[in-house]
């Protein structure tokens, strides 16, 4: 049974009705904590900085690593900043890590955004994004049962409609796999570090923030076992994957040099 939204994707009362969500539901939200966990995994091999989490939305990072700064593109209450990661109100060499969590496939320009963690991270700073994967079965889903477009086979844009609204879920993929040279001509800066596959079904299992639970709270332990099994095939069961990206020439930091003094 789907859950009942009476606001549109792009309406910031529908976001903190996800937080509302993902906070009620067991299953979901220990999920959500697994995933950040994984982001903060990589907080040993950062520089001093400020760590930022893009598109915070309906999340609850700061319940987990509370020196984080929360933003989103739409005004929050629950969010330290308001800003769009192709505009970012920050100084050069200023950012530690960026923290993205399904965020990258909705930035209409993510070479823009690129352009701009270029400008203000750190040598030795990351971007470390968990984002959906392309799969054999990441595609099924993704392109038959779900509300965001799926399109592995498109440009490095997408139409700019509104926060949530534009989409393209196989942003990520375009960007770090299928063009990786490119990425790599584009950006000499940035260094690929992983792109690691996981979570096959949990989190369809979970519901989401728009379905109900598909199995009981207590299940999670076990389908988290279930997932480790079937492990040795993420290039053919993985729904999501974590990409981490590192700043290692610090001579093209400074390019659209800008101040916020």
């Amino acid at each position: 049974m789907k859950y009942q939204f009476d606001k549109d994707l792009d309406d910031p009362l529908r976001t903190e009705e996800h937080e509302k969500i993902i906070r009620s539901k067991p299953f979901l939200k220990k999920l959500y904590l697994e995933w950040y966990d994984e982001l903060g995994k990589q907080l040993p091999s950062l520089p001093e900085g400020k760590i930022i989490e893009l598109g915070s939305g309906g999340g609850f990072i700061k319940d987990i690593f509370p020196q984080v700064t929360t933003s989103d593109v739409m005004q929050l209450d629950s969010c330290d900043m308001c800003f769009t990661a192709e505009n970012i109100p920050l100084e050069n060499n200023s950012v530690s890590a960026y923290f993205m969590l399904n965020v990258f496939h909705h930035i209409p320009n993510p070479e823009k955004f690129l352009i701009e963690a270029q400008r203000t991270l750190q040598p030795g700073g990351r971007i470390i994004m968990i984002e959906p994967a392309n799969t054999f079965f990441s595609r099924i889903i993704y392109k038959n049962f779900h509300h965001e477009p799926f399109d592995e086979k498109a440009g490095w844009t997408i139409d700019s409609t509104g926060p949530m609204s534009s989409s393209n879920q196989a942003l990520p993929y375009i960007y770090f796999v299928r063009d990786r040279k490119l990425l790599e001509k584009k950006f000499p800066a940035f260094k690929i570090i992983s792109v690691r596959l996981h979570t096959p079904f949990r989190y369809l299992l979970s519901g989401g923030v728009s379905r109900r639970s598909l199995v009981p709270n207590g299940s999670f332990g076990f389908f988290t076992l279930a997932e480790k099994i079937i492990s040795p095939l993420p290039s053919l069961t993985a729904m999501f994957q974590t990409i981490v990206v590192e700043k290692t020439n610090p001579a093209h930091g400074n390019q659209n040099s800008r101040s916020f003094a």
